[in-house]
C-alpha cells in the first residue's frame, strides 16, 4: 500500500513539473511564465517530497522533509513574486493580443 501511495505521489509531482515546463515554453510573456513557474513546481517539488517521506517513513525522515515543505512553499513563490516586481520596474511588456499580428495566411 505503501508503495502505491509513492507512486502516485511521484506521478502527481512529475505531472506538475511538467505542466510548468510547458507553461515556460506556451505562455505568452513573463509574468505568465513566472506564475506557471512558481505555482507548478512549488507543488511538484512538495509532493516528490511527500513521497520521499512516506517512502523513507516518518521515523528515517523526522522533521527534516516537513521543513523542506515549508522551505519550498515559502521561497519558490515568494522569488517567483520578487522577479514580476523587478520585471515591472524594469518596464518589461506584459501580452496584449490586440497588438499581436495575425500570421495566419488567408487561402
Amino acid at each position: 500500500m505503501r508503495d502505491i501511495i509513492v507512486i502516485i505521489l511521484q506521478i502527481a509531482g512529475l505531472l506538475l513539473i511538467v505542466v510548468a515546463g510547458v507553461g515556460l515554453i506556451r505562455l505568452p510573456d513573463f509574468y505568465c511564465r513566472s506564475h506557471a513557474l512558481g505555482k507548478a513546481m512549488a507543488l511538484g517539488i512538495v509532493l516528490l517530497l511527500t513521497a520521499l517521506w512516506v517512502h523513507l517513513g516518518f521515523d528515517a525522515a523526522g522533521m527534516i522533509l516537513p521543513l523542506a515543505f515549508l522551505f519550498q512553499l515559502i521561497t519558490i513563490p515568494v522569488a517567483s513574486h520578487l522577479l514580476c516586481q523587478l520585471a515591472r520596474r524594469k518596464n518589461i511588456p506584459t501580452f496584449d493580443p490586440a497588438k499581436q499580428k495575425n500570421t495566419k495566411k488567408e487561402t
